[in-house]
Order: structure tokens, then sequence, then C-alpha cells
């Protein structure tokens, strides 16, 4: 017996599902996220290693002076006073090429400098020559009542 192959109309072929493509208009962060996420994988370490081993690569003086804020796109950001901006964006060179040297790459490309008060202990108002007020007599007891006495303190001494 031989047995016949039976034969497939053009009609009756189906093509297996293939996906739609969707014409619509697409973020551009939807597009170049798969393009720029290898570098971002590369840099994002160095970045966090900058930020956090800032006291050891910038080295006490600086450290001192000045601190991070932000890395992005190979510029620094610092926080530091004024005066003290000024006499950093000389050494502006000499500070990116220790950094650079520290992280092993040349990652920092530029210093920003933002101005702002410098940190430092923070001071009770006695100190800073606040005068005392008598407190009310109906505040409640724990600290709720301490909360509410640095209030009126505060309220009292700022007239």
């Amino acid at each position: 017996m031989v047995e016949k192959k039976q034969r497939v109309s053009p009609r009756q072929h189906v093509p297996p599902e293939v996906a739609r493509r969707n014409y619509a208009a697409r973020g551009i962060a939807g597009l170049l996220a798969p393009v720029v996420r290898p570098a971002f994988r590369r840099r994002a370490p160095a970045a966090a290693q900058l930020l956090a081993d800032w006291p050891q690569l910038a080295g006490p003086e600086l450290s001192a002076r000045a601190a991070p804020i932000k890395f992005a796109g190979g510029t620094l950001t610092l926080a530091c006073t004024g005066p003290m901006a000024m006499e950093l964006q000389l050494l502006a060179p000499q500070i990116i090429e220790r950094l650079n040297l520290g992280l092993g790459h040349a990652m920092v490309e530029r210093l920003r400098f933002m101005q702002q008060a410098a940190a430092g202990p923070a001071q009770p108002a006695a100190r800073l020559g606040a005068k005392t007020f008598a407190m009310p007599e109906n505040l409640p007891d724990g600290p709720l009542g301490a909360a509410l006495a640095a209030l009126y303190q505060g309220m009292k001494n700022r007239g």
C-alpha cells in the first residue's frame, strides 16, 4: 500500500502567530535605556566609591573644607563656603588629578561648586546669647512638653 501525501493548499496554510508591532509614539527614555544602561553600569560603582570614600580620596584638608553632593556626567558637585569656592576653583586641576589618581581612571572631568554654610556643631540657645523666658504653667509633662517649651522659647527669642 502506498500512502498518499496530502497536499495543503496555500489557503489552508496558517502562518504561526507573529507578534504585532506597535507603531505608536514611545518616550525617548524607553528607547535610550537599552543603549545607555551598559555605560551606567560601568560608571555607577565608581561614582558611589567617590562619594563614599571622599575623605580618603580628597585628603583631610580638602574634605574638611568641601563635601561632595552629586556626581553626574563627569562633573563632581562640591558644597563649600563662598570664599573657599574661589580658592578651590584655582586648585581644580590639581584636585581633579588627585581624585582620578585615587579612583584609578579619569572619571572626574569638571568640578562644580555649590555655596553652602559650613556645617558645624549645633549650639544651644544659651550660648548664642538668647534670652530665657518664663514658661507657661499649663505645659504637659514628657517629650511633648519639652518640645512645646523649646518652641515657645524660639518664638519669644524671634520677637
